[in-house]
């Protein structure tokens, strides 16, 4: 664990805030620290860090580690050291709310959004941003091979997408398709939309669980892999599909080489650095199925900050966390760090900031019209890494579907599912 940045923050609430519920200004030795576990939007903290440096106000140190969220978090407690203010995964709420964090259920913002997580009718979780994932296309590098406006509405279905690649292929751009090879793009994103597009999902993955799952046979299962086939065969490193670089992959989509890839709207984060085209956008991985989730990107609230509740954590300290919360949602200077500074796109529906990128905007407009798919969070930690690692020998030829299912089956027969 490394201390990424340690600054001072104001967060003392502004009108706008005062007409939320303002709170008494804290004393001038409160300090705070937080935990982030978003690598994407670590710059942009620290950015912000030398504006809040000038201004005086509480101290904040902010923290980051590389390790999974919920082995750091252990340790945090273990040393009775814990952070004041903790930006987790979903799962971590359920599995650690009831016992470290305080009941945020009198806040304003609760009613500002649709995203936050409740347990035993006490909200904990504070969520940071709306995410999705789905198929990232480069609009751009379409039509100027067709010659027709690209609407992604158009190639809903896995026969229509086909054959929008063969067109492309025919008109010159050979390998349309990037893949990233990451266990986490495979196993935790990809390979979840199986879960996520069940009927019932905890009954599936219960089944699962229980070895009476038929995963081969599947239609989610099977219609999810036969697109994923189609992508596999026209990946641009198709030849060494484990060895592609996804900085390169990004890279090629974001300057119109390749056209489609399996991502998320954080992969902005990457895109933005390379000289990226102007119409980029994300649209649900085509499927030929007729139950609407082809219509549909998977997503939801995407990390959650929570307050310590124990006694290394004072009143004032915890009354300085909400008052930061407070300030990301009602806050205009909070709005825009969120929407523009890290481009993510807001969980608050008082946020009316446009969303700074394309992919943000292509999932804000599946969210404002129900059209997310929700997520599954609560797989075990180490099923990105176990199935992702399958996944990659499937991306490799070195095992055929029905391998794959079967390690997966035998996966989830070998773990317990985590309660919630």
């Amino acid at each position: 664990m490394k201390k990424a940045v340690s600054f001072a923050m104001a967060v003392a609430m502004t009108a706008s805030l005062t007409a939320a519920g303002a709170v008494p200004v804290l004393a001038d030795d409160v300090s705070i620290t937080i935990f982030n576990s978003k690598m994407e939007i670590q710059s942009q903290m620290e950015e912000k860090a030398a504006e809040y440096a000038e201004e005086k106000g509480i101290d904040v140190e902010v923290y980051y580690s590389s390790d999974t969220v919920s082995a750091h978090m252990a340790t945090r407690y273990a040393s009775e050291d814990p952070y004041t203010l903790s930006m987790v995964d979903a799962k971590d709420i359920y599995s650690l709310g009831k016992e470290h964090a305080i009941d945020l259920s009198d806040q304003d913002w609760v009613n500002d959004t649709d995203y936050e997580i409740a347990v035993d009718g006490a909200v904990y979780g504070f969520p940071v941003c709306v995410e999705a994932r789905g198929l990232m296309y480069n609009a751009d590098a379409i039509e100027a091979i067709t010659g027709e406006t690209f609407n992604p509405d158009d190639y809903k279905t896995l026969d229509a997408f086909k054959e929008l690649i063969a067109k492309l292929v025919e008109g010159g751009m050979e390998t349309p398709v990037g893949i990233m090879k990451e266990d986490w793009s495979l196993g935790a994103h990809f390979l979840s939309e199986v879960y996520e597009e069940q009927e019932d999902v905890d009954a599936f993955i219960t089944s699962l669980h229980e070895g009476t799952a038929d995963l081969i046979n599947n239609e989610k299962f099977n219609s999810l892999m036969d697109t994923f086939d189609v992508l596999m065969e026209n990946n641009y490193a198709k030849d060494s599909a484990i060895a592609a670089e996804r900085e390169v992959s990004e890279q090629k989509l974001a300057e119109g080489e390749i056209a489609f890839m399996f991502g998320g709207n954080w992969d902005w984060s990457v895109i933005n650095a390379y000289d990226y085209t102007e119409n980029m956008g994300m649209m649900p991985v085509p499927q030929n199925t007729e139950d609407g989730t082809n219509e549909k990107l998977v997503g939801g609230g995407s990390k959650y900050f929570f307050i310590d509740n124990s006694d290394n954590t004072s009143a004032e300290q915890q009354q300085a966390a909400k008052d930061f919360l407070n300030w990301l949602v009602y806050d205009e200077a909070g709005q825009s760090f969120i929407a523009t500074d890290c481009a993510l796109v807001p969980a608050f529906s008082n946020n009316a900031i446009e969303v700074a990128d394309p992919l943000g905007k292509s999932v804000k407009k599946y969210a404002d019209e129900g059209a997310l798919i929700p997520n599954y969070d609560y797989a075990p930690d180490d099923h990105y890494s176990i199935c992702g690692a399958s996944f990659q020998k499937y991306l490799a030829g070195q095992i055929d579907r029905a391998g794959f299912a079967a390690e997966i089956e035998n996966y989830w027969k070998s773990t317990t599912p985590v309660e919630h």
